[in-house]
């Protein structure tokens, strides 16, 4: 895998996890200015928007990553970073449906099991991402 590719991944994926934790923050602990109003904070829509505009490049970045990285490792029987390598090409396809089916879900049951998914999924993958990192530099030092 490329520099390019990874910092695009990581990029990615830091922008996917600060626009989710933000829209979440302002949907669950913020309170609206007043009664009448369609959002809790004035930054919320911005947040979803970013959130939903910079996931598909952590699908595309995946994908990349699939290909050049995870793929090859596994195929060489490598073995450093394989535990949280596998956690998150597990959560990968859970975390991205139900992010989809989340926004489609006509009914108001579905949309909290797919809420439920979607947050499960990603904290794993936010805790996969950060352990494969913590390895990846630790690795590093001499």
């Amino acid at each position: 895998m490329s520099r390019p590719e990874a910092w695009f991944h990581q990029l990615a994926n830091l922008l996917v996890a600060a626009t989710g934790l933000a829209w979440a923050w302002t949907l669950w602990w913020c309170e609206p200015a007043d009664e009448f109003a369609l959002v809790n904070h004035p930054l919320q829509p911005w947040f979803q928007a970013g959130h939903l505009w910079t996931a598909p490049l952590l699908v595309f970045s995946a994908g990349l990553l699939w290909r050049e990285h995870a793929w090859r490792r596994l195929r060489r029987g490598g073995r450093g970073g394989r535990r949280s390598g596998l956690a998150l090409m597990a959560t990968l396809a859970p975390m991205v449906a139900s992010g989809f089916f989340l926004q489609t879900a006509a009914e108001e049951s579905g949309r909290r099991l797919w809420l439920a998914v979607h947050l499960t999924a990603s904290a794993l993958w936010l805790l996969s991402w950060v352990g494969h990192q913590l390895r990846r530099l630790g690795r590093r030092r001499p």
